[in-house]
């Protein structure tokens, strides 16, 4: 869920509704001030989990997050888990922040906030962004979990594999999937192609996708980006997405496929983050669609 400006009180009735009918957590991307939203949802609910997925580092002093997230944790009676990640180069460079490495920004991170807990108080578990094979094998190390934004569902097993088995077991794993419950197919992939457009930009995720088998695909976005106008360029994006690629790391379909697909997920032990848009309106009603689709 999103809370942005003037939608958090109906987020938080929406969350309160999730509750009611026992949905396993909730997911709050960094959008919409997610910390805030979190310490909201401490106090309007009582038994629904929820985590930031996911909250850049470069947002927050990692004491100040400590002490905010160990807070958190405590008000909600243990409901809060705390997802982090590096974020992308453009957020990185709005922010003007200075970096090293994802893998070592993320480590001295978490070590910070460790080092503040004894006067923080406990803290969450913790939850990295993990999309290549060394940010998941460092969450393995540090983290309690792992969780992904797009992922390729053809590839999650054989990236899980690298874990050892033991550890596997025990960490939460999670992906962000986007997802419209339409029964017009074509309409639903219109709108996930204009959601991937941004992602597509970003070379992280580009060798990603190359990694999980799409090189002809990932060849045809970058020569687009290198080639085409930048003007021209998001439209051109969305002409080249091929329906494999995008059914891949998207879901479609009506109630229930888009069940079964979440389901398919959850037999990969991967818990799906139905990130929902819908093809007749905002948030709101798409994840009213996500209920309606379980009651």
């Amino acid at each position: 869920m999103v809370a942005t400006a003037t939608k958090r009180h109906s987020m938080l009735q929406l969350a309160q509704r999730a509750e009611e009918l026992n949905f396993s957590g909730i997911a709050c991307p960094s959008l919409g001030a997610t910390i805030g939203f979190c310490v909201s949802l401490a106090h309007s609910t009582n038994s629904i989990r929820f985590w930031t997925s996911i909250q850049p580092i470069y947002y927050s002093h990692a004491i100040e997050m400590a002490n905010t997230a160990a807070h958190i944790h405590e008000i909600s009676n243990g409901r809060f888990a705390l997802g982090l990640g590096v974020s992308h180069g453009p957020v990185i460079n709005r922010l003007g922040a200075t970096t090293a490495t994802p893998l070592a920004d993320i480590k001295n991170y978490l070590e910070t906030m460790k080092t503040q807990e004894r006067f923080s108080g406990e803290l969450p578990p913790i939850y990295l962004a993990a999309l290549r094979n060394k940010m998941l094998l460092l969450a393995g190390e540090i983290s309690d979990g792992a969780i992904w934004a797009n992922a390729s569902r053809k590839s999650i097993s054989a990236q899980l594999a690298i874990l050892d088995d033991s550890r596997r077991n025990e960490m939460f794993i999670a992906n962000m999937i986007p997802t419209v419950i339409s029964d017009d197919i074509e309409a639903a992939r219109a709108i996930h192609r204009k959601t991937l457009v941004g992602y597509v930009t970003l070379p992280n995720y580009r060798n990603y996708w190359r990694s999980c088998g799409y090189g002809a695909q990932i060849d045809a976005f970058e020569k687009i980006l290198t080639e085409s106008p930048k003007e021209s360029r998001n439209a051109e994006i969305i002409s080249a997405m091929d329906n494999e690629w995008l059914d891949d790391c998207t879901i479609s379909g009506d109630a229930d496929s888009v069940r079964e697909k979440l389901f398919d997920w959850s037999m990969q032990r991967v818990l799906p983050i139905a990130v929902m848009s819908s093809t007749s309106g905002g948030q709101a009603i798409a994840i009213n669609q996500l209920f309606d689709a379980y009651r």
